[in-house]
């Protein structure tokens, strides 16, 4: 390895080096093409770093000055591309390497003048790297390696184009190393066509998940999904996390109702412009955001220092976002927890998704109040504050809190001052509970008789509101309501007859008209009635037993039954019938069975030769009837829109034409001449 790169990974704390870093730096490996699948979070990005470093500088420990770029390092997302630079211009700092980034909505005219003061390695987005190809204003010429990162994420967007534009652009002589999280046939086709015996290495152990990622899937009520998320996030105060979502109605909802509870969050999603992103993003670094609601937007290659929380707020659609989802957390050797919100319609849909991925979660359920509220008091007794020295100034006023209040009620007034920091644990209902409100007995009651029904279109959507605000009723003393055609039956709890009565004017009446009386007992309900049928229908009347079913007719403008479909011949029809075939000379027609022995026919009753008569009743008229003198089938002459009229003149070179007076005779290539449109 080269020794200052050597120096710039002891200054960042690396002591050893990931099983894909020691793999991709083999001295054996340093001109052939990789083709390598690694384990997110893996530390791939300083991977390829080592691995294109002797190709870059070859014998030389420095660069000289930057040009035309040496690489090309193409990444799927805007976050994914712009951490890629940070981490090769860390690793290349004492190189002198310049490294530039080309990434789609940021300006193209700083990019272009970046370009044109030159650059060692650009790393960029498929998109805006065409473009600036297409412009002139990046030159692939000298390009020694291309690396692409996520290849298969960028397949899955749709860049394959962007991507075989870029390879074809760049020398034939050129490493490609394409890192990918599974290699599909998709990656395995673009390996062949643009590597040259591409090794193959894969870190990936299929047999066993992620040993820095605990995975725990929650079971909450339907309810209470967004409580549970709110309480994990309670529960690991100290933590940052990151909450995936599928939509982006979804984020900002979620993100609207943490920041009403008090944590410091921030979104990514599509929707948001590269700077709204990366300021979320840097507000994350740096510890001014602990909370980040995102949809899968940053699901691949966005790390962020301290990330110890992911939460599946919405459950990923498949085993690689779910696996790339919890890769943001344990990281280069750091723990973390992967958490799956499962409501009840969705368990097994978990379940299978768990399974398909080849992870073991542990079942269980969000954290309770009570838990919460131990583990803040854990906190305030392990503050650190407590093993700091005191100052002088500190111990007076010290002394002087003890004196006026006593120790217990400074110490209260501390715990108080703690819990203030943060907003109330939610109290979760038990995940099994369904999601709707169960039905419970009403408990005893009396049934009461309102003066309207149906006929005065009484609905309950009105009667409920009425009965509270006159007898100043609550919503759970009423109980059934049952619209009849002149009145309505409403139940009453036992409680609140007397108030009801009260109510009541001297002949009954609550409001507007409406009379209630009490009933003794439970009334009787009766059903709507069926409209009448209209005027002359027969009654509806069942089949008598051995009753033969009655002859099946059509109804207007229906086909008959096993008719034949439209277009096709006739059954029996002829060869005029039929078109005629090419090659019907080569076989010979069975002939037509004769009629006459057919049952029911008669041969007295054939004709003699076949007759046509218009006058006959029932006679179809031909469409075209030719008038004495013209050859049938012939159509008249359209007339001519430009044809004069009989009475109009016509204005021609020897004067106005009179009707009926034959024109003189034209002399032989004299005609009317052709005026050419100006």
């Amino acid at each position: 390895m080269i020794s200052l790169l050597s120096e710039a990974l002891a200054e960042r704390g690396f002591d050893t080096l990931t099983p894909v870093q020691e793999a991709v730096t083999e001295p054996d490996l340093t001109d052939a093409d990789l083709l390598v699948s690694a384990q997110t979070g893996s530390g791939k990005t300083v991977g390829f770093g080592l691995a294109i470093a002797p190709t870059l500088l070859r014998e030389d420990d420095r660069f000289g000055p930057a040009a035309t770029p040496l690489a090309l390092v193409v990444a799927p997302t805007r976050e994914l591309a712009f951490q890629v630079m940070q981490e090769l211009r860390w690793l290349y700092a004492r190189t002198g390497a310049v490294v530039s980034s080309c990434v789609g909505g940021m300006d193209i005219r700083a990019e272009r003048r970046a370009l044109e003061r030159g650059a060692h390695i650009v790393v960029g987005t498929p998109g805006r790297l065409c473009d600036h190809v297409r412009r002139g204003a990046l030159d692939l010429g000298d390009i020694r390696a291309v690396v692409l990162d996520e290849a298969d994420e960028m397949l899955d967007l749709g860049f394959r184009e962007d991507l075989e534009f870029l390879l074809g652009a760049a020398p034939e002589d050129r490493r490609t190393l394409l890192f990918s999280a599974t290699v599909s046939p998709m990656i395995a086709k673009l390996a062949e066509q643009f590597q040259r015996d591409a090794r193959r290495i894969s870190t990936i152990n299929k047999s066993e998940q992620h040993s820095d990622i605990s995975y725990k899937a929650l079971r909450v009520a339907a309810a209470d999904a967004n409580h549970a998320i709110f309480n994990l996030l309670r529960y690991h105060d100290d933590q940052s996390a990151i909450v995936f979502a599928n939509t982006r109605a979804t984020v900002n909802q979620l993100s609207a109702r943490l920041s009403n509870r008090g944590l410091a969050v921030v979104t990514l999603s599509g929707e948001l412009s590269q700077s709204e992103r990366s300021h979320a993003l840097q507000a994350m670094r740096d510890g001014r955001a602990r909370v980040c609601v995102a949809t899968d937007v940053a699901a691949r290659g966005i790390d962020l220092p301290n990330l110890n929380l992911v939460i599946h707020a919405d459950l990923p659609t498949n085993t690689e976002s779910l696996l790339h989802r919890s890769g943001r957390t344990g990281r280069a050797g750091r723990k973390g927890i992967s958490v799956l919100i499962v409501p009840p319609r969705t368990v097994k849909q978990a379940e299978r998704l768990l399974k398909w991925a080849k992870v073991t979660a542990e079942w269980t359920v969000p954290p309770s109040a009570e838990d919460i509220i131990q583990r803040d008091e854990e906190r305030l007794l392990n503050d650190q504050s407590w093993s700091e020295p005191v100052t002088e100034e500190q111990a007076e006023v010290a002394a002087r809190l003890l004196a006026r209040h006593g120790a217990e009620a400074v110490a209260a007034a501390l715990y108080r001052m703690h819990q203030s920091r943060h907003a109330a644990p939610e109290e979760l209902s038990p995940p099994d509970m369904p999601a709707a409100r169960e039905h419970k007995d009403f408990g005893p009651s009396r049934w009461f008789a309102l003066s309207v029904g149906r006929n005065d279109r009484a609905e309950p959507r009105w009667l409920l509101p009425l009965l509270r605000r006159s007898a100043d009723l609550e919503k759970a003393a009423i109980g059934a309501i049952r619209v009849q055609e002149s009145e309505t039956f409403v139940e009453i709890a036992e409680a609140s007859v007397g108030q009801l009565m009260a109510a009541l004017g001297p002949d009954g009446e609550i409001q507007d008209g409406i009379r209630v009386r009490p009933l003794d007992g439970l009334p009787e309900f009766s059903r709507p009635a069926r409209a009448p049928r209209p005027e002359g229908a027969k009654p509806w009347r069942t089949r008598d037993e051995g009753e033969a079913p009655r002859p099946w007719k059509a109804k207007p403008g229906s086909p008959k039954p096993n008719s034949p479909k439209p277009g096709s011949p006739k059954p029996g029809a002829g060869a005029a019938g039929r078109s005629e075939r090419p090659d019907a000379g080569k076989y010979e027609r069975k002939p037509r069975r004769d009629q006459s022995s057919s049952p029911g026919w008669s041969a007295a009753d054939a004709p003699s030769e076949q007759t046509y008569s218009q006058d006959a009743p029932g006679a179809r008229k031909p469409k075209y009837q030719p008038k004495e003198g013209k050859k049938p089938g012939a159509k008249p002459a359209p007339k001519h829109k430009s044809a004069p009229k009989p009475d109009s003149k016509w204005a021609s070179k020897g004067g106005p034409r009179k009707q009926g007076k034959p024109s003189a005779p034209r002399a032989a290539g004299q005609g009317t001449p052709h005026r050419r449109k100006t």
